[in-house]
């Protein structure tokens, strides 16, 4: 794992929202292979360089840090859960997809 985010960093820069997008989607794949410690670290990094870069977008990533964290039964999950929709909520509004309490919904936020 650490080769593959090695070459995602050095390709575009660690700051490049690129390479937070690569980082997610190498994620993903780890989460869709089960490889939850995998996913769960590359998760955490991308959620935190989003903070600081992104802003709003940092939602997406909270909520896919969260999926890694149901799939792996951890209490956390709910929890990061519930701070997803409350910054939905602020931010967009509760009549707005990204801001409801549908979870399915916000996975496309």
């Amino acid at each position: 794992m650490e080769n593959a985010t090695l070459r995602l960093i050095g390709a575009s820069g660690a700051e490049h929202p690129s390479t937070l997008t690569s980082m997610s989607n190498l994620a993903s794949t780890y989460w869709n292979q089960g490889r939850w410690n995998n996913a769960e670290q590359l998760d955490v990094q991308v959620m935190d360089m989003s903070k600081k870069l992104l802003g709003t977008d940092t939602l997406t990533y909270m909520a896919n840090l969260a999926s890694t964290y149901w799939n792996q039964r951890r209490n956390e999950a709910e929890q990061l859960d519930v701070q997803v929709v409350d910054m939905g909520m602020k931010l967009f509004g509760a009549e707005h997809p990204c801001g409801g309490s549908d979870r399915k919904q916000q996975e496309h936020c």
